[in-house]
């Protein structure tokens, strides 16, 4: 069993890519539109747009949502654990 040598080991072709080629999946149509429409003009217009808001609160409503519950979650985890501290050095009583 052993080692084998080394010019064994080495493929003499190199392998096919699997995504180097821009051909659609043969059993698909070619008409059907499977990617959609491509949105990135339209967010890049919305990012862009000098508002004044930060790009984590572009998109409105959600993106407030979003934001205020991680907040509130970093502050309230951040008070936990600033309470379980206090409670932990507490001397105990007997």
């Amino acid at each position: 069993q052993g080692l084998k040598p080394l010019n064994s080991v080495i493929p003499t072709e190199s392998p096919d890519l699997i995504f180097g080629t821009s051909k659609p999946f043969p059993g698909l149509p070619a008409a059907d539109p499977f990617l959609g429409t491509n949105k990135v003009p339209d967010l890049q217009k919305v990012f862009q747009r000098s508002d004044g808001l930060p790009v984590h609160l572009k998109l409105g409503y959600p993106d407030r949502l979003l934001y205020r519950t991680t907040m509130a979650l970093t502050i309230g985890g951040t008070i936990y654990c600033l309470v379980a501290l206090f409670i932990a050095s507490q001397p105990k009583k007997q």
